[in-house]
């Protein structure tokens, strides 16, 4: 059966979103029907971007603290049994300030990644067996940047400083899920991770290195280290690289890793092309 499913992984700074971009252009050059889905994508398939859960008396007590939202929120909550669902985030973007931020706040406490590792790992893995259900059948390749790997290792080790093994079990359980939709696993390397995450946070909003930072550095593994700044960061992310790696090699799916070390486009696309017309020939 081909592969209806490619998992693109790495560090941040790695380039797995052009990684991602470029699979998904040389999918469609050689006529498998394929779908991107970046970091970020509202409509992801298997992720909760901006997704608040709820159960009942959490729900009812939102809706009693924000009288005044009561008639908004309940009209927007997707009920699923006794679970109920916000999808904050593109509320936010379609009523502005109809939706204040008092009420942002109140709601985000119960974002997905905010809630417990398991809680999380419960919604996330229920989420990815209905899409392996539903696309089994279906002729289209789905291409996947960094909600893999990089969302159970970040909301377990990075924010919760949990158990190695906790961390690992995660990605094994969704690497489970979807066997059966022949999966490839693209890694993304570079050989200097100094290098390239400094390149990052030069090149990115300062926002984005500030928020990462403090993300990294002030809770979970990063807070249990007492690692501080940038420099800290580069240390958790040493940290994450060795699990990461642990992961990888206890992966039974089909799994490659690409360097990117010299960001030569025309010659990376070279490289992904080689292996995509490989496996996909192998699979088809």
């Amino acid at each position: 059966m081909r592969s209806k499913l490619v998992l693109i992984e790495g560090l941040p700074g790695f380039g797995k979103t052009t990684t991602a971009q470029l699979v998904h252009e040389i999918l469609t050059e050689m006529n498998i029907t394929s779908k991107l889905f970046l970091e970020g994508n509202l409509e992801h398939p298997v992720d909760y971007d901006g997704v608040a859960f709820f159960k009942k008396n959490e729900c009812d007590e939102l809706l009693s603290t924000h009288e005044k939202f009561k008639d908004l929120l309940s009209n927007l909550m997707i009920k699923q049994g006794n679970d109920y669902f916000l999808e904050y985030r593109k509320i936010k973007n379609e009523y502005g300030s109809g939706f204040p931020d008092e009420l942002l706040h109140a709601v985000f406490k119960h974002d997905i990644y905010e809630l417990s590792l398991d809680q999380n790992r419960k919604l996330i893995t229920e989420r990815w067996k209905k899409f392996a259900d539903r696309v089994l059948n279906g002729a289209d390749t789905f291409v996947f940047d960094c909600c893999f790997i990089q969302n159970p290792v970040t909301m377990g080790m990075i924010k919760h400083g949990a158990k190695k093994e906790d961390v690992i079990s995660y990605v094994i359980e969704l690497a489970t899920i979807v066997e059966r939709l022949n999966p490839l696993l693209i890694y993304v390397e570079q050989n200097d991770l100094d290098h390239s995450f400094r390149k990052a946070v030069n090149e990115r909003p300062q926002e984005w290195s500030e928020g990462f930072i403090e993300y990294y550095t002030n809770q979970g593994y990063g807070k249990k280290q007492n690692y501080k700044g940038l420099d800290g960061t580069l240390q958790v992310l040493k940290a994450r690289r060795e699990l990461e790696e642990e992961i990888f090699n206890r992966l039974n799916i089909t799994k490659i890793k690409v360097d990117n070390s010299s960001y030569n486009k025309n010659d990376y696309k070279q490289v992904l092309e080689g292996i995509l017309s490989k496996y996909f020939k192998s699979t088809n």
